[in-house]
C-alpha cells in the first residue's frame, strides 16, 4: 500500500519577486507503507523543504500530495487530521519542550487530540520505551537531561500521536557520537517493531546507509536518484559529482578498484567490503 505519493511537486519562493527561487521542481515519488528512506543531498538542494510538504506546512505551488490514498489538499480533507497521520521532526528538537516533567512534554500532543487520561498514559509509557526514555526520567524538568536524552524526549512526544509516517530532519543534529547512535539505533528499533513509515533527512552517509532501505538524493529541488541503498551507492562517482559526498568504505573501495583490486560498485558498510576483500584474497591463493 501506498504511504506517500506526491505527483509533480513544486514549491517556489517570493513568487513576483526578484528572489524568486523554485525550492522544489517537478517531483515524484511513491512510498510504500513500511518504508525506511534516506533522503541526502547538499544544502539548498530542496530535502528539507519537500518534507515540510509532508503534513502540509507548506502548500505547493503545483502539483498534489497523496498521504494514505488522500489528496491532502482537497477540499474534503482536513489538513489538522493529515498533521496527525504525518508527525514532524524538525533539527535540534529538544528546543520545543516547555513543560515542567518529562511526562507532561510527551503527553502534549495525546493531550491536545484529546485522549483519556487513561490513554495519555498508556501512550506516554510506549512513546518513552520506544526512545529509550527511563521511567526515572519521567518526574523530572525535560531540562535537567543532557542533550541527547533530551532528544529522546522531544521524539517521544511525536511518537506518542502514533502518526503513521515519521519524518525526522537530521534528528541526530549536534549530538555527540554515543548520543547520536543512541538516537538513530532507537528510530531503527521503533521501526522494526512498529512499521511505521520513516523518512530520514541526514548529511551523515554512514548513517543513511547503516538505516535507510532506500535512499533518495535531491539537486537542485528535484530528485537526483532514488533506489535502493545497494544501488545508490554503485553511482558514487555521479553522487560526488553533484557535491555530495559518499560513505568513507565506498571511498576506499573506489581507491582500491584504481589500483587494480575490484571489490565491486555496490561497497557501502565496512561489512560488505570485509567480505569482498576475503573472497578476493581467498581467490588470489587458489
Amino acid at each position: 500500500m501506498t504511504a506517500i505519493e506526491t505527483k509533480n511537486l513544486s514549491y517556489r519562493y517570493g513568487i513576483g519577486t526578484p528572489f524568486e527561487i523554485k525550492a522544489v521542481d517537478d517531483v515524484n515519488l511513491t512510498i510504500e507503507k513500511g518504508d525506511f528512506i534516506g533522503i541526502i543531498g547538499h544544502t539548498g538542494s530542496g530535502k528539507s523543504t519537500l518534507m515540510q510538504h509532508l503534513n502540509g506546512l507548506l502548500k505547493p505551488t503545483d502539483g498534489e500530495i497523496i498521504i494514505n490514498e488522500r489528496s491532502i489538499w482537497s477540499k474534503d480533507v482536513d489538513i489538522r487530521s493529515i498533521r496527525f497521520e504525518v508527525g514532524l521532526v524538525f533539527q535540534y528538537s529538544e528546543h520545543q519542550l516547555f513543560e515542567e516533567t518529562v511526562f507532561k512534554d510527551i503527553a502534549f500532543g495525546p493531550k491536545n487530540i484529546g485522549l483519556s487520561e487513561e490513554e495519555i498514559t498508556v501512550r506516554v509509557t510506549r512513546a518513552a520505551q520506544a526512545m529509550g526514555v527511563h521511567d526515572s526520567w519521567l518526574e523530572r524538568s525535560p531540562f535537567d537531561l543532557s542533550g541527547g536524552q533530551k532528544r529522546r524526549v522531544a521524539l517521544a512526544g511525536v511518537i506518542a500521536m502514533e502518526p503513521q509516517i515519521l519524518v525526522l530532519d537530521e534528528p541526530a543534529a549536534g549530538l555527540d557520537p554515543y548520543g547520536r547512535d543512541k538516537v538513530l539505533s532507537q528510530i531503527k528499533k521503533y521501526h522494526d517493531e512498529y512499521k511505521t513509515t520513516i523518512l530520514l533527512v541526514s548529511h551523515s552517509m554512514e548513517d543513511i546507509v547503516k538505516y535507510a532501505d532506500k535512499v533518495i538524493v535531491m539537486n537542485k529541488g528535484g530528485v537526483f536518484l532514488y533506489e535502493k541503498t545497494d544501488k545508490v551507492f554503485s553511482h558514487a562517482d555521479e553522487i560526488v559529482e553533484i557535491g555530495l559526498d559518499v560513505p568513507q568504505i565506498t571511498r576506499l573501495a573506489r581507491l582500491l578498484k584504481a589500483q587494480g583490486i575490484d571489490i565491486g560498485d555496490d561497497v557501502y558498510t565496512v561489512e560488505r567490503a570485509k567480505e569482498r576483500v576475503l573472497e578476493v584474497l581467498k581467490n588470489e591463493k587458489k
